[in-house]
């Protein structure tokens, strides 16, 4: 094999691995980008408004609550589900505490289960399109307004879907500045400054 051919199969080589490596690293948000247009996963849909149309047809849902490892909140649902008509729009709490003496900030990801649900459970608002910060002994209840898109009755899969799990996961989030500068605990000093 001569030099030329050797740095033609180097430079194939390169390409290939760099094109690789862009498509690893693109990957994850483009997944994330379709699962959330297409509700594939238990990704959930937005909206501005309510359901123009309600069905006579009702559906339940229930709501889980979970944190990651090591993270210092409580965290569970006020009511543990609710029936609703598919179309109603519903409103659900979920309740937070601080139990430590520093603030401490969250945020939540969250899906439905089964994931058949997903392309059809719409939120119009919800504590999740934000981060939450909890100061020392805190407790809050943060609302979610959602309802189930009439349209899950067309669909193959769907329309044999009486029960949704809505799911939120806590995880730890660094604090905002404004709030790092607001505290002046021991702890935050340490971990923040």
């Amino acid at each position: 094999m001569t030099d030329k051919a050797k740095s033609k199969t180097v430079v194939k080589l390169l390409a290939v691995v760099t094109f690789m490596g862009s498509l690893g690293w693109a990957s994850v948000p483009l997944y994330d980008l379709f699962c959330r247009v297409t509700g594939y996963g238990g990704e959930t849909l937005q909206a501005d408004a309510g359901s123009d149309v309600v069905l006579e047809e009702t559906i339940k849902v229930r709501f889980d609550a979970s944190k990651e490892r090591d993270f210092p909140w409580e965290f569970k649902p006020a009511q543990r589900e609710m029936e609703l008509k598919i179309g109603e729009t519903g409103l659900a709490f979920y309740e937070a505490y601080n139990p430590t003496d520093r603030p401490v900030a969250g945020s939540a990801s969250y899906n439905v289960a089964p994931f058949a649900a997903g392309g059809y459970f719409t939120k119009i608002d919800c504590f999740c399109f934000t981060e939450q910060v909890l100061q020392p002994g805190e407790r809050i209840q943060m609302p979610v307004t959602f309802y189930v898109d009439p349209e899950i009755v067309e669909d193959r899969e769907g329309k044999y879907v009486h029960t949704i799990t809505l799911s939120y996961t806590f995880h730890e989030i660094d604090l905002p500045e404004a709030q790092v500068t607001l505290y002046d605990g021991p702890e935050t000093k340490q971990n923040f400054n």
